[in-house]
């Protein structure tokens, strides 16, 4: 949709000014404001439905979305249709950025063109929010740093696994130190045939795109660490290998759609049985060439699948992490190792749980944006003071993506920019940094055999405990 079709159809042909302006609509009588004019750079599946159909459905309105930007104009056109917006459309992201003037940008594109979004977006201006991971790699982080420091703005990173009321318990017991003081964590996270098997069949399995799993997945994991933990990683220590996937099979196909070998393929999928990954993805390979079924078996995956690294914290803490992609069930579990006790904690451990839900369902469920539900479900953490029984505290189950995060970070973001923050779960551009870095450090370990510190990688400075440095956004 042109630019100019778009003022006429909104009804706000009322020249170029009201479009730096915001899109003002009447509350009543004698009460007026203006929508924050949002775009979206980075059409995907997390772009359309994350950042994209739900802000629509549930801040409508506070936002307005003026423009959507992506290299395909397919997945833009569908685009427009999930999300449900009637709007500009581009592939060239500097001519909307020119033309229409967003005041907010959401940066969803492949990892290692984040930075690109982000430092174009700060340049411009705008307050820039971005989905995890920051970027790639260390020289596109300090780019990303500097831009940031340049511009005298915060970016803001969706971290939504703080958000949910499981972590944030976690975080409760450790900030009251019901075990003593942390000396060592085991943490080991585990991805299922079915959604393991789904980053190696899309752009993630190749390092140049995703920056590998130690930062596009771990990104996670290892920002949960530094808040829980509240201190700056100093060192890494790590091994990895690609054993299961990639050249470890007897036989490769062209994707899961052309492929001679579905009757002997364990992993094989079915792409069309997906409307929406069909119409997403299927539909508009013409545009771009990108191919999202994969093979799991073909040479161009170069990532490890089979990761362990050992972190050292400033304040002397000693983290034990592994991550495994080809897990026959999909869950983590943490153990915090104090002078006082022991906690650990867990989430979708099989044996752990009384309903039992397949592989498949249970990754749809876990990624599900509805809102929280009365379940009458809990999950459990378990504390153990030295000389002492164990005993369960138990949490109210949280529904909605990311154990209820993901609900809880957009209203953070976009209703309630000024409520309290007592556990810090705004998270920014250091945030952002310190969890890639960890990753990024560990992929550097397992080349290079040896222990990397993150003062190699970025002027930031590790300290024992984070600074309070992100003060949050008022839009």
């Amino acid at each position: 949709m042109q630019r100019r079709s778009f003022v006429k159809q909104s009804g706000l042909a009322v020249g170029a000014a009201s479009l730096a302006t915001g899109v003002v609509e009447k509350v009543s009588a004698n009460t007026f404001f203006a929508k924050k004019r949002v775009a979206l750079v980075g059409t995907g599946v997390r772009g359309t439905s994350f950042w994209g159909k739900n802000l629509v459905e549930r801040y409508n309105d506070i936002l307005e979305f003026v423009a959507l930007a992506d290299i395909n104009q397919g997945r833009l056109n569908y685009a427009l249709k999930y999300m449900g917006v009637s709007c500009p459309t581009f592939t060239n992201f500097d001519q909307m950025i020119e033309e229409v003037k967003p005041e907010v940008l959401i940066v969803t594109t492949m990892d290692s063109t984040h930075h690109e979004f982000i430092i174009k977006g700060l340049e411009a201006g705008i307050q820039v929010i971005t989905e995890k991971p920051l970027t790639t790699d260390e020289t596109k982080c300090q780019a990303i740093l500097d831009a940031e420091k340049e511009s005298g703005k915060q970016i803001i990173v969706g971290f939504n696994y703080r958000w949910s009321p499981y972590c944030t318990k976690i975080k409760e017991i450790l900030e009251n130190q019901t075990v003593g003081k942390i000396t060592s964590v085991d943490f080991h996270w585990y991805l299922n045939t079915y959604h393991g098997a789904s980053y190696f069949r899309r752009w993630h399995g190749e390092l140049d795109k995703g920056g590998s799993l130690w930062v596009h997945k771990a990104t996670h994991h290892f920002d949960l660490l530094n808040w829980w933990l509240d201190s700056d990683p100093v060192e890494v220590s790590a091994y990895g290998s690609l054993e299961h996937y990639g050249h470890n099979n007897s036989f490769q196909g062209a994707n899961c759609r052309n492929c001679a070998h579905t009757d002997k393929c364990k992993f094989h999928w079915d792409i069309t049985k997906s409307e929406r990954n069909t119409k997403l993805y299927t539909d508009n390979e013409k545009y771009d060439g990108y191919i999202r079924d994969n093979c799991l078996w073909r040479d161009d995956i170069d990532i490890h699948d089979k990761m362990s690294a050992q972190i050292k914290y400033a304040n002397n803490v000693i983290v034990n992490y592994s991550l495994t992609t080809y897990s026959p069930y999909e869950g983590w579990r943490i153990a915090f190792n104090g002078m006082d006790g022991r906690m650990e904690a867990w989430e979708d451990i099989p044996w752990r749980q009384k309903e039992q839900m397949a592989q498949a369902e249970l990754h749809a469920a876990e990624m599900s944006q509805d809102k929280d539900k009365a379940t009458g479900a809990y999950d459990e953490i378990m504390v153990m003071k030295n000389w002492n029984d164990y005993e369960f505290v138990k949490i109210p189950r949280a529904t909605g993506g990311h154990g209820g995060g993901d609900v809880r970070l957009q209203d953070k973001i976009f209703r309630d920019q000024n409520a309290p923050d007592p556990h810090r779960h705004a998270a920014g551009s250091r945030d952002g940094a310190m969890s890639i870095l960890i990753g990024i450090a560990a992929r550097m370990s397992v080349a290079e055999n040896r222990p990397v510190q993150i003062e190699e990688l970025v002027d930031i400075k590790p300290m024992a405990q984070r600074p309070d440095y992100f003060k949050g956004v008022a839009f």
